[in-house]
């Protein structure tokens, strides 16, 4: 079992505590796909994820952009 990394507890607080503008600032530039998925998971396990429709599909569109390969333009 993989511990959660303080990136995710810290954004999952700005969530509870309601300020999900800076969540929202913050998931935009998100380290890692998995930090996405910690992140995702501590807002299920709180029962936050419903209240906060907007960084549920943020988490989302996020973890999909991690994901894809990145395209790259020659200089």
């Amino acid at each position: 079992m993989s511990r959660q990394t303080i990136w995710a507890t810290k954004v999952a607080a700005l969530v509870q505590g309601g300020n999900s503008a800076a969540a929202l600032a913050q998931i935009k530039v998100a380290p890692t796909v998995k930090d996405l998925k910690d992140l995702r998971a501590l807002l299920i396990a709180a029962k936050v994820m419903a209240k906060h429709p907007n960084v549920d599909s943020a988490t989302s569109d996020m973890i999909v952009a991690l994901s894809s390969p990145r395209l790259h333009r020659s200089p």
